[in-house]
């Protein structure tokens, strides 16, 4: 990854199935655990990640992925599926070999770092997640017959302009709506025994407005044994500073941030 100081550094492409386009951030001479950002869907790192990147960066080294088809990394014609987007991830880890990370993944990105956790290693020792669901009925309501009519024009269009941004290609972001339209379409629930196979220390956070029912995020949390549950105010992402949900308001993501480092530090 090069030598980090108090400026961005990209990485470009890791190798693989699917190159994966990463950078890193670093203000830091902590010493702490690397800082692993996975972004939900239609997002790129800056519209995930944009705003919490510098406050977290100020305590340990923190870097950030963009999964098949978003941001800055191209479209594939494998068929995508949360599992091959953490072998991605996994394969990215491994080629770097940064040793243990903390992951810190956002509603499609948590379905990612949970499917990292069910396969990690001795050298991804430490984790907190933000999970996504584990079960379909743990969506709000009206989420899936939603999810089943939306269009193009129905995503926000900080997304669209967010990705226009970095891909520099008016069509990537469609390819990607329709890629994140068919994932989640295609989620079909997990058993309970699957997360309580993981052992990493796990922080599960949800808004009490979020997508996930706060009566999901506490089923999850009781499944897998070492975790802690935070349940916060704040809609889908608001309390991590997500562009489309926070828009100019950073207090819940202000309010949330302590209960973070603070796990993390633990």
């Amino acid at each position: 990854m090069g030598t980090l100081g108090c400026t961005t550094v990209g990485r470009g492409y890791s190798s693989g199935d699917v190159p994966l386009y990463d950078e890193s951030h670093d203000r830091s001479e902590s010493g702490r655990c690397p800082l692993l950002l996975i972004h939900g869907g239609g997002s790129t790192i800056e519209s995930n990640w944009g705003r919490l990147i510098p406050e977290l960066s100020r305590s340990r080294p923190v870097w950030a992925v963009e999964l098949q088809g978003h941001g800055r990394t191209a479209p594939s014609h494998r068929t995508q599926s949360f599992e091959a987007s953490a072998d991605d991830v996994a394969r990215l880890l491994d080629e770097i070999d940064v040793g243990a990370v903390d992951v810190l993944g956002f509603s499609n990105g948590g379905q990612v770092a949970m499917q990292l956790a069910r396969a990690q290693t001795g050298h991804r020792a430490a984790s907190y997640r933000r999970l996504g669901p584990f079960r379909r009925d743990g969506m709000i309501d009206g989420f899936w017959e939603g999810l089943e009519t939306a269009s193009f024009e129905d995503m926000p269009a900080v997304y669209r302009s967010a990705d226009l941004q970095v891909s520099g290609d008016p069509a990537h972001a469609r390819s990607m709506f329709e890629l994140d339209k068919q994932l989640m379409l295609s989620f079909t629930d997990w058993r309970d025994a699957i997360p309580a196979l993981i052992t990493a220390q796990t922080l599960v956070v949800a808004g009490d407005r979020d997508v996930i029912t706060p009566q999901h995020a506490v089923r999850l949390a009781a499944t897998i044994p070492d975790d802690l549950l935070l349940i916060v105010p704040g809609t889908h992402g608001s309390y991590l500073g997500e562009l489309a949900a926070a828009g100019n308001d950073l207090l819940p993501m202000r309010a949330t941030l302590p209960f973070l480092t603070e796990f993390l530090d633990a």
